[in-house]
């Protein structure tokens, strides 16, 4: 049995504390394929790149059984804030 997608959650929330997290799971349900949007204070200064090291590393047990793992937002809490102020002002 693969990876659930309240694995990932629960090692995301314990390893990045962050203030949002989602994981949705895309495999139909095998646990071999994730989206995952994260917002961290540990992503503060940080590149893109960096930010999605940081998040496979917290997932590093779990991406032995998942196969694709798709980071959509890897972001700070301001700039969270930012997005989520422009999507409701566009709205």
């Amino acid at each position: 049995m693969g990876v659930t997608k309240e694995q990932v959650e629960s090692s995301l929330k314990a390893k990045l504390n962050p203030s949002h997290v989602e994981v949705i799971d895309t495999s139909g349900g095998c646990g071999a394929s994730f989206v995952v949007e994260i917002v961290s204070e540990q992503f503060e200064g940080k590149r893109l790149l960096e930010r999605h090291r940081i998040v496979n590393a917290a997932l590093e047990e779990e991406m032995i059984e998942i196969h694709a793992l798709s980071i959509k937002k890897a972001v700070t809490p301001e700039q969270w804030k930012q997005q989520q102020e422009s999507s409701n002002s566009v709205a």
